[in-house]
């Protein structure tokens, strides 16, 4: 079993006029995705976002692409029709597969300062070529108790719950947001990848890890997180590598 810490600080960052990007993977620029890949997942931004700008339409092919909103709210549009508003509490998916065109943007266009924070996450699917598709799963409700919440998953152990399925069946993604003082557990597996969002939580007891740490583990049991404080987790139980 291996724990390594990667601190909010040795994140890859990358900024213009309105878009400020805590990379916990280099995304942007000229970087191997794959080679840097832990487990199945290739792509975790922390993304802080102008109100009134965002990304124009842009293509993606052969990617698991999740969006979970932390404050404001993230404006969807693709080339198949899906047009929504992404809040917290509330994952959008988007599947790539053989190719969608897409814009995203803060949806606050009326320059009044909101800021859009959003994580946005690309997992490697195990088949190129699928149908595009898209969804979104409102966990308001189940997050209120502090416990994680299985928000996507291609694993067969997850069909029967309302969670978003993903093309990996390698893969789930858990959302927690524990109060201060709670102990929850997360499941074991071969790679994990605990992102703190908000706070600072105790991993398994050692010393807490607090807001844009993320800890990359492998072969691992099961995990014990006590939030020091209330906190916002994001945590990828992954049973394989990416090139699956």
């Amino acid at each position: 079993m291996s724990v390594q810490l990667h601190s909010a600080a040795d994140r890859h960052y990358w900024a213009n006029e309105w878009l400020t990007s805590w990379q916990s993977f280099p995304a942007t620029g000229n970087y191997d995705l794959f080679g840097n890949a832990h487990g199945v997942l290739v792509v975790h931004n922390d993304d802080v976002v102008a109100a009134g700008e965002g990304l124009d339409a842009h293509q993606h092919q052969n990617m698991e692409i999740l969006t979970w909103v932390l404050e404001g709210a993230v404006a969807h549009r693709d080339s198949h029709g899906h047009e929504l508003v992404l809040r917290p509490g509330t994952l959008g998916y988007m599947r790539a597969g053989r190719g969608i065109t897409h814009s995203e943007r803060n949806a606050d266009t009326r320059y009044s300062g909101d800021r859009l924070r959003v994580v946005q996450m690309w997992v490697a699917p195990h088949s190129d070529g699928l149908d595009p598709a898209h969804a979104e799963y409102d966990v308001t409700e189940a997050l209120a108790s502090g416990e994680p919440v299985v928000v996507a998953s291609g694993r067969d152990e997850h069909r029967e719950t309302r969670a978003v399925e993903i093309a990996n069946r390698f893969a789930a993604l858990h959302v927690a947001t524990p109060r201060a003082g709670q102990r929850i557990a997360l499941p074991a597996a071969p790679f994990g990848h605990l992102y703190v969002a908000r706070g600072q939580v105790a991993v398994n007891d050692a010393e807490p890890v607090t807001e844009g740490d993320a800890l990359r583990t492998t072969a691992a049991g099961p995990l014990t997180v006590t939030a020091v404080e209330d906190s916002e987790i994001l945590y990828w139980e992954m049973h394989a590598g990416f090139d699956v």
